[in-house]
């Protein structure tokens, strides 16, 4: 019969068929990823630390929920946290890394401290506003006594200039109020880490001002060399009167409401003056002006 042999010619042609088919190349493996090689012989001498500011701030929340928020989801952090009670310094931030505690910023040319500053974090309820009006928390002479020495050891590994260490007042005035009038800034001054205005230089230019005051075009002229970002409107806005409120918070605390008398404008003149501002223990004046190269 014809038909089996059909069909085993048509199977025969099938399997001839599959059999011309090659089977499929192995796959090229990928190639291995080639570590760099790098010579760390040679260094520049062209070079500081990215760590160009240490910014001071209070919590406004106890121990426990300080710690809790700049630890967890609260899309804020530091680099430190300085407790209370017992006055311990926390490392939260690695230095290298940078931490949320800026935000928007301004300092002497520089923009959005976080990238290029050492967050701390002292641990104080802040504020409070009662019949007397506000009345903020005084520090525990211990915690202020670890917060400068943690500022000192930072200060000196990265070499922080002293006009560079600030608080989170002084690069967002207005917008906020921290480390507050409450924190003593002048022992700070006193330890050699922060200039000071020189008092004959203030008492001198006191008198000056009592005699021929200055106009407020002059006023935001000197805020703006301190490093102040403070408006050049000529006029006494509301956000110059916040900038001369941060300053007298740290200068000139008993009094902060914003009012331009003569002992506050001759701060501000001595303060932005360079040779004006003191160092303790160095026996010079800070003679750099506020203004940076970088």
């Amino acid at each position: 019969m014809k038909l089996p042999t059909l069909a085993a010619a048509s199977l025969a042609l099938l399997l001839g068929a599959c059999a011309s088919v090659a089977p499929p190349a192995p796959a090229t493996p990928a190639p291995a990823m080639r570590a760099p090689h790098i010579d760390r012989s040679h260094t520049s001498q062209n070079q500081d630390s990215r760590s160009l500011f240490i910014v001071l701030h209070y919590t406004v929340l106890d121990w426990e929920k300080s710690l809790k928020v700049l630890t967890t989801g609260g899309q804020v952090s530091a680099h430190y946290l300085v407790r209370d009670e017992p006055p311990v310094s926390y490392a939260l931030v690695d230095e290298n890394r940078r931490a949320w505690h800026a935000g928007a910023s301004f300092w002497a040319g520089h923009q959005n401290l976080n990238s290029s500053s050492i967050g701390i974090e002292i641990v104080n309820p802040g504020w409070v506003d009662g019949p007397a009006g506000r009345v903020y928390a005084p520090f525990p002479q211990a915690q202020i006594d670890e917060v400068i020495a943690l500022v000192r050891d930072i200060q000196q590994r990265h070499h922080v200039r002293p006009e560079r260490i600030i608080g989170h007042a002084d690069i967002a005035p207005g917008r906020k109020q921290d480390p507050g009038p409450s924190f003593p800034w002048k022992q700070l001054a006193d330890a050699g880490l922060i200039p000071w205005p020189d008092g004959p230089a203030v008492l001198l230019k006191t008198l000056e001002h009592e005699v021929a005051p200055r106009d407020v075009a002059w006023l935001q002229e000197r805020l703006a060399r301190i490093g102040y970002g403070v408006p050049r409107s000529g006029q006494m806005d509301p956000a110059t009167r916040d900038v001369v409120a941060t300053f007298q918070m740290k200068y000139r605390p008993r009094d902060i409401s914003g009012t331009v008398d003569a002992e506050t404008a001759a701060l501000i003149e001595v303060a932005a003056t360079p040779g004006l501002m003191r160092v303790a223990g160095t026996g010079v004046a800070e003679a750099r002006p506020y203004t940076s190269r970088w």
